[in-house]
């Protein structure tokens, strides 16, 4: 299981500066085929300075979601660290 890509993201509004909110389509390799989901998360910086990062998967995956929601939060974290996020 890989993950491919995250497309369409899109930041919705929220007044808390420490807290960003995303939207957006997963493209997730399993079992030799693709599979295009929808999440929701967010990006919270922690007072310590830690990121916290909470994902919401909307449609249904056909594999465990332990190990999906842990390669989202790298996918995620590495966007983030990139720029690669809409800001």
């Amino acid at each position: 299981m890989t993950i491919l890509k995250i497309k369409d993201i899109v930041r919705k509004d929220v007044p808390i500066y420490y807290r960003r909110l995303y939207s957006g389509v997963a493209v997730i390799e399993m079992l030799n085929r693709s599979q295009d989901v929808r999440v929701d998360f967010s990006i919270e910086h922690k007072p310590t300075g830690q990121k916290e990062i909470l994902i919401t998967i909307i449609d249904h995956v056909d594999y465990p979601l332990v190990p999906v929601n842990a390669a989202l939060k790298k996918a995620i974290d590495a966007l983030d660290s990139s720029g690669g996020l809409p800001g």
